[in-house]
């Protein structure tokens, strides 16, 4: 067999750039090395459609034990009944509950993309939006803040089939325990999409959208550390409103509906080798170093935030309870897509992003969202977080001078030195 070297030169360089930059895309992260050793396993060689125990394959049986595992970790993270860990994404977690509980045509509410939503929860670009009549919440022009009781009164007149709570762009807690009290009016289901916070959910940090949510999806990377892939939960299983029975005419549980839709619904075989990883990191995040992690995640957070608004950026909702913030830039002369670049140039790493009420395109943007979770991992404290933030205005105030954006790259890749990653790979 020919010996690969090319893309084995490729994973090298991007080790070197992460090694060098300052990570702040808010849905990066860092996994440990037996999170990235299981996800080079010998178990990528293994088919398994199906369920553990329910196989349509011969030689599952470690992929049985393997996969309940993670099935029983993720349960003692989130105190959830019922899991299923073989969404490939957090798109196809969202696009498995959309195909079990809504039919072509019906009506969906979510949060505006550009004020903070996702592709999933209605964008007339992606399959939401399009195989749904998608509708949308937004948020409030004078603050930046979901108007909940605005939100309240919406889905009493719209009465959607599906309310779609969660964010990649919102910085602030949620009040589940209100939109589901909506919802339950108008026998409306409510899907908690909780792939950005889901680490700050599980410890405690956030409101617990389990508590009052019927479905909750998350990513299994971002904020809880591990590989990239998804996952769908429900803090307790009820038979479906929907009136579907089995064979033996008995109405079936919600958990058998999101089963069957994310196999064989929607996905084919699940990737082993990734639920095994995704087994590693709800290990690791049922440790008192998670917490300890995730806190001071938190931390990071509120810390940069207070940085960014003394230097007179505007923080869209003035501040975050969570790991991320999304900043408008207009005040800075400065577009995101321009921004993102500029800081690229001195390995920042950030990314462009529309803002609320947003006078430009999406490929332009007039923001740029950062987070916390991936600098945290290397061990950076709040006063690095105001020090990124010097950086990060020092560069934006020096976009046209190329000898002080050297200068700048060079304060940066020093910085990082001393948060070294990889050391035991």
């Amino acid at each position: 067999m020919k010996k690969e070297t090319q893309i084995f030169k490729f994973i090298k360089e991007e080790e070197e750039r992460q090694l060098r930059g300052i990570e702040l895309i808010a849905s990066e992260n860092y996994v440990s090395k037996q999170v990235m050793k299981a996800m080079g396993s010998v178990l990528t060689n293994k088919y398994a459609e199906g369920y553990p125990g329910r196989r349509y394959y011969g030689g599952c049986e470690v992929v049985d034990k393997v996969e309940q595992l993670a099935i029983d970790r993720a349960k003692e993270l989130f105190g959830a009944e019922w899991e299923n860990v073989q969404p490939h994404s957090g798109a196809q977690a969202n696009a498995s509950v959309m195909y079990a509980c809504l039919k072509p045509g019906d009506k969906i509410l979510g949060l505006n993309l550009s004020h903070g939503g996702h592709l999933t929860h209605g964008s007339p670009v992606n399959y939401s939006g399009k195989l749904y009549q998608a509708i949308f919440y937004s948020v409030e022009k004078e603050t930046g803040l979901i108007d909940f009781d605005k939100l309240y009164q919406q889905i009493l007149e719209e009465k959607p089939k599906l309310v779609i709570v969660g964010a990649s762009a919102y910085s602030r807690d949620w009040e589940y325990a209100k939109v589901r009290a909506a919802a339950d009016q108008v026998g409306a289901l409510v899907l908690a999409d909780i792939s950005h916070p889901a680490g700050l959910i599980a410890k405690g940090i956030l409101n617990d959208a389990l508590l009052h949510c019927h479905i909750v999806t998350t990513t299994t990377h971002k904020t809880l550390r591990g590989p990239r892939g998804g996952m769908i939960m429900m803090k307790k299983d009820f038979p479906n409103p929907f009136g579907e029975k089995t064979p033996k005419g008995e109405i079936k549980m919600m958990s058998a509906l999101l089963d069957s839709a994310v196999f064989p619904g929607v996905q084919g075989g699940p990737l082993e080798h990734i639920i095994a990883a995704k087994a590693v990191a709800f290990g690791e995040a049922l440790t008192d170093e998670y917490l300890y992690y995730i806190v001071q995640v938190a931390k990071n957070a509120k810390a940069m935030a207070k940085a960014f608004l003394e230097k007179k950026y505007n923080i869209v909702s003035g501040g975050t309870d969570n790991h991320l913030m999304l900043i408008d830039l207009r005040n800075k002369n400065i577009t995101g897509k321009e921004a993102e670049k500029l800081l690229g140039e001195v390995d920042i790493t950030v990314n462009k992003n529309m803002v609320p009420f947003d006078d430009k395109s999406p490929f332009i943007t007039s923001g740029i969202r950062v987070g916390t979770a991936a600098i945290t991992t290397r061990g950076l404290k709040e006063k690095d977080c105001v020090k990124i933030v010097e950086l990060i205005d020092e560069t934006i105030k020096n976009k046209d001078n190329p000898k002080m954006l050297s200068k700048i790259k060079k304060k940066v890749n020093q910085m990082m030195l001393k948060y070294p990653l990889f050391a035991e790979l």
